[in-house]
């Protein structure tokens, strides 16, 4: 008997970048309201944070368009930007337009905490 090793598929990589820059108020109160709550969520266990500076930093992504505006939060399947959100919109409205970009996705959260 031949045993045969197919590779096992690679689970995707999804993530959530940031844009911001400094001084940007949007961005502190983003980080003052949510920042320590995210890594706790479920969309948080599912796409970690990452962060870059808009006018420093490249993100090695495929945008679907130019990141103008910051905070730009950004859903990242497997190197290519699935979702966005320009702005940010308070704690209560940041939420739903984030779990709707997962479902528009269709990535699933993970549940397990």
């Amino acid at each position: 008997m031949i045993a045969t090793w197919l590779p096992l598929p690679l689970a995707a990589e999804t993530y959530l970048l940031m844009a911001e820059e400094k001084g940007c108020f949007w961005c502190a109160r983003w980080n003052a309201e949510i920042a320590h709550i995210y890594p706790k969520t479920a969309q948080g266990r599912t796409a970690p944070l990452r962060r870059y500076d808009l006018h420093d930093d490249t993100p090695n992504v495929e945008l679907t368009g130019k990141v103008r505006f910051t905070p730009t939060f950004l859903l990242i399947e497997d190197g290519i930007e699935v979702g966005r959100i320009e702005g940010y919109p308070g704690e209560d409205f940041f939420w739903g337009l984030l779990t709707k970009m997962f479902e528009t996705a269709s990535i699933d959260l993970d549940q397990t905490g």
